[in-house]
């Protein structure tokens, strides 16, 4: 098991919230670091179908000795709980470690309950920085980062089960939508946005249903924590710019099984997606994990120029173009030479494919691997390393 970034102390007195979608290792990583802890399974039905009837009932499970951490797996099956949790938090100083697979119905059933306390933190799929030397681009590109990709004979066929069983049955389960089929074509759909400005009315057309229903769909695939959508950096902006946000699925791997392909697709369209999105989804950890408070941003003026990713907080504002080529010029680093232009004060760099790092004025050229690698340095402002 690699070890992971995240930061949860088994010393600490307070409780923890623990988001992410299936299968990035909440579970593995918590009976790891919380061997002693009480596990309650809220995938195991008899358990399941009992707390749901009576969530006060969970107090049976709960161990004689209040030091001991409570653990409370894929807690908003029954959100009923949180009021059992706070419930123990202030009146008998419990420490919990509630994990979750969906913010939905978290958020519905008053998941503010809990605010101040349990610490929330976030896991996501492995990172190049989690991996070293394991870390393999093009596997990535391909298969991603999902921790049981990295052990199982056939990784596709892992992702296509992932997609159609894990995916479906959380909807399901959540009664989330009425037309499943819909639903799922969404989903194949909504890969051709990936790494793009969303297009409502055209999604809708492609599905055969109206635009309230899509932006529904993509309001469930944001709250199943499998999809972001980032909108324009338009702080202090000096130039019009486009307001569509852009959308990425949470993992190379997830896009790359839902994104269909045929003789008609264009390979290294497919693959530039994949990069792009793949730089996203390791900023968003590596930022998560550190907690440094950045927010993600694109940007895209009216007459199209554009840079992929804008990094901004209090620790600075980063511009980053992501190019699937080994060969870049001056003409690549065009969005960049005007992102900068506006906003002078912004560090800037182009991650490509190829093998050196290169300064190009004030822009820094970067070999994807070694970004990934020293994303840590990136985002703490550090600089990269030679």
């Amino acid at each position: 098991m690699y070890q992971r970034l995240i930061d949860m102390d088994p010393d600490s007195t307070e409780s923890y919230l623990l988001l992410g979608p299936r299968g990035t290792g909440k579970t593995t990583w918590i009976k790891a670091h919380f061997k002693a802890a009480q596990y309650i399974d809220l995938l195991n039905e008899a358990i399941y179908f009992e707390l749901k009837a009576d969530p006060h009932r969970v107090e049976d499970y709960f161990p004689k000795d209040t030091n001991t951490w409570i653990v409370i797996d894929e807690v908003q099956r029954v959100p009923e709980l949180l009021n059992e949790v706070h419930r123990a938090i202030e009146h008998s100083q419990r420490r919990f470690v509630l994990t979750g697979s969906s913010a939905r119905k978290l958020k519905q059933k008053g998941v503010n309950l809990l605010a101040g306390r349990a610490l929330q933190r976030s896991m996501f799929p492995l990172t190049a920085m989690e991996q070293q030397a394991d870390f393999d681009l093009q596997q990535t590109l391909l298969f991603g980062q999902l921790p049981k990709v990295k052990t199982v004979s056939d990784p596709k066929d892992f992702l296509q089960t992932y997609v159609n069983t894990y995916l479906r049955e959380e909807v399901m389960q959540e009664g989330l939508v009425r037309n499943m089929r819909a639903f799922h074509r969404f989903l194949e759909v909504a890969s051709f946005s990936h790494g793009q400005q969303i297009n409502i009315s055209a999604i809708a057309r492609e599905i055969g249903v109206d635009q309230k229903t899509v932006s529904g769909y993509f309001d469930i695939i944001d709250d199943l924590l499998i999809a972001w959508r980032i909108p324009v950096f338009d702080k202090h902006a000096k130039r019009r710019l486009s307001q569509h946000p852009k959308f990425y699925y949470f993992d190379a791997g997830v896009f790359q099984t839902l994104r269909p392909k045929g003789p008609l697709d264009v390979s290294s369209k497919v693959g530039g997606a994949a990069l792009e999105g793949l730089v996203l989804q390791e900023m968003m950890a590596v930022n998560a994990y550190l907690r440094r408070g950045y927010q993600f941003y694109f940007w895209r003026t009216s007459n199209q120029i554009e840079v992929d990713f804008i990094v901004y907080g209090d620790h600075g504002l980063i511009a980053i173009e992501v190019k699937a080529t080994a060969y870049v010029d001056q003409a690549d680093c065009s969005g960049l030479k005007a992102f900068r232009a506006d906003y002078p004060m912004a560090e800037c760099y182009l991650i490509y494919l190829g093998e050196q790092q290169k300064q190009m004025g004030d822009i820094t050229l970067l070999p994807v691997k070694k970004a990934l690698l020293q994303l840590g340095n990136i985002l703490h402002g550090a600089g990269m390393t030679q």
